[in-house]
Parts: C-alpha cells; structure tokens; sequence
C-alpha cells in the first residue's frame, strides 16, 4: 500500500472510533434515536450501507454537539461506528424495553431538546472552524435537513428546524482524470501484470477495466454478483443509487479480463463464504471498496503525469471520454445512472476546456 493510501486508511480507522466513542457518550435517549434512524434509513429508504453509514456519522456528530459530547472532528463521514444491532439492544434496555412505548418515545423526544436551527447553525459553524470545505457543509447540512424531517414527520419534534437551514453552495468539482493515452497506459499495466496468473492481479486488472469501460460507481462494481454479467451480450446489470437498476455495455478488452479472473482467478480466492459476488477479497470475501480504492491508486501511480485519482476519476475519464468520442448527453447520463441531467452536464466543462485550448494553440485568429 502507497503512503497515501495507509495515512487515507489510518484517518478513516480514527474516524471511526472518534465516531463509535461519541455515540458510547450520548444518553440513551439519543442512541436509541440514532439507532431507529438507522433502521429508516436501512429497511424504509433502503439507501446503500455506504449512504447510511455517512448519514448516521453526520447526525451522531449533531447529537454529540447538542448533548456537549465532544465531537468527533472534521472528517466524521463514512462511519457510524459500533455494532448498531447490539446498540439498539442495549438502548431498550435502558429504557426499560418496551420498543416502541411512551417511555422510550419521551426519552428520544427529550433527547432533540434544543433542537433548534440556532443549534443547526452552530454546529456547522464548528465543522467550518475545524476546516470542513463548503461541498462537506452543503453535504452536512443536507443529512441535518433530512434528520429533522424524520423526526418531524414522527412527533418528536414540534416543528421542523431544518426548513430555514440555509448551507453553503458546494463548489461542483471533478476529480483529475486521465488523459485517453494515460488510461491505455494504465490498462496495459494491468494487463501485464495479470499475465503470471496471479489471481489478485487478473482481478486488479478486470476491475480496472471494467470501472473504465462502464463508468461505474466503486459501490456498484462491489455489489456485482456473477449472474449480473451478460457476457453473451456484453452488458453489466448495475444496482444504483435509490437502488434503480440499469444495463451498462463494456468492451471486448472488458470481457477478456473478466472472462481471466472469472475462469482462472476467482476460483482460487473463493471461499464458502463468498456466494455469488463477483469480486473477491483476499479473504474470500466480497470485495471492499477500500480494496478497489487501492487499487485504482496504485494503478495510476504508474502512470508518468497522471492525475491522482481514484475509482470516481476513471468514471469521470470514460464519461469525459465518450463526450469527447462524440455521445450525447443524454446517453451518458443513462449509462452513469445519473438521476438529472445537470449532474452530466459537469463534464462538459472538461470538454469546453479542451477545445478551448485547442482553439488557442492552433486557430490563426485565436489572440
């Protein structure tokens, strides 16, 4: 691992156990509410462990700040922290059991006293003055406005405070990507290193393939099982966001890195415990999109003059690439799985950029 990756993975460890002790710190009122929020957020929304696991680490944060626990820093995103089934155990518990009865509906109640947007307000105050960017407030804010929704919608609070939450506009950036040349670069890297046999490489290789020829999100790759795969027709079936299906073609290269770890690599990594998933871990298990992070870090890094990126900066490589090949807008949107149109559009920024400073170089009238 690069050391860029361990420090990436040494602060997200920090996170979240800085997370799992403010949430151990909270009165039982408020772990009993985070753990039902949990349970919305999971069975009603049916949102990705990842978003649920990022909303969860945002409200523990607010909760943290409204009880005077000490909060658990800037970087309190991808972790709710602690064994949310045994939590919600020990939370009825203290609450004298009951599920769902009074007792433990005033004590969560009770726990959102204070909640005002005065409150809102000061606690993204405090993730600013940590050094919290405006895209993380906005997200921030966002998880509160939900939050207080929720708990609107369910009587224990009188009335909503985050409507007149009002967060910063997040500046809409785009990680670096690779120029075509560096992706081919990078691919035949890969390829080269898949030709021992290996299965951890002939499964680096396919990964990095198939995240560039189909642009998918690292959470969608994670969660592919075999049967998901239309090798026939060269087509991926993807879960996505709001959990919305979609088909996703790849390419001739794709299918032959696929075809390699599935036939030759897979089996050796596969364990009783590994089912249908189409990427394994070392370990036999489904893999981690940490593990694929890696990955694609590590890829890039082979690369002379590339950009450093990750999962996020091959889709927007091959979204910016197929843009600059000649697709349209539209079709982008539908192989990415973007809900709105407006999310897309971000890449035509590149695309401008880049004929802009063609123009500049080679038109005779262009200064």
């Amino acid at each position: 691992m690069t050391a860029t990756g361990s420090a990436a993975s040494a602060g997200e460890s920090r996170t979240r156990a800085d997370l799992a002790r403010t949430r151990a710190a909270l009165p039982p009122g408020a772990t009993a509410l985070v753990g039902d929020y949990e349970r919305h957020l999971r069975d009603e929304r049916r949102l990705s462990a990842h978003t649920v696991r990022a909303y969860l680490g945002d409200v523990v944060s607010l909760l943290g700040y409204l009880h005077g626990v000490r909060d658990s820093g800037p970087a309190a995103v991808d972790a709710a922290g602690g064994d949310s089934a045994a939590a919600t155990d020990a939370e009825d518990e203290d609450l004298g059991g009951g599920g769902e009865g009074s007792a433990r509906r005033a004590a969560c109640a009770r726990a959102l006293d204070g909640l005002d947007t005065s409150a809102l307000r000061g606690w993204l105050a405090r993730q600013r003055d940590r050094g919290l960017g405006r895209t993380t407030l906005a997200r921030r804010s966002a998880s509160a406005r939900a939050f207080t929704a929720w708990a609107y919608r369910g009587g224990l609070l009188a009335v909503d405070p985050g409507t007149r939450l009002v967060a910063p506009r997040p500046h809409r950036t785009l990680p670096g990507i690779l120029r075509p040349d560096q992706a081919g670069t990078l691919l035949r890297h890969a390829a080269g290193g898949a030709e021992e046999g290996d299965p951890v490489a002939l499964r680096d290789h396919a990964v990095l393939e198939l995240l560039y020829a189909t642009g998918v999100r690292v959470s969608e790759l994670c969660g592919l099982d075999r049967d998901d795969v239309d090798y026939d027709r060269r087509v991926v079936r993807v879960l996505g966001k709001g959990r919305k299906q979609r088909m996703v073609p790849f390419g001739v290269p794709a299918e032959r890195a696929l075809c390699a770890w599935t036939r030759d690599g897979r089996p050796e990594l596969a364990v009783d415990r590994s089912g249908e998933a189409l990427f394994l871990g070392v370990r036999g298990g489904r893999v981690d999109p940490r593990t694929v992070r890696r990955v694609v870090h590590e890829a890039a890094a082979t690369v002379p003059g590339a950009a450093v990126t990750g999962p996020h900066g091959l889709r927007h490589s091959a979204a910016t690439h197929l843009l600059d090949g000649g697709a349209d807008l539209r079709s982008v949107q539908e192989l990415l799985g973007h809900a709105t149109l407006a999310t897309t559009q971000l890449y035509t920024q590149v695309t401008v950029e880049r004929l802009k400073a063609i123009h500049d170089q080679t038109h005779p009238r262009a200064e």
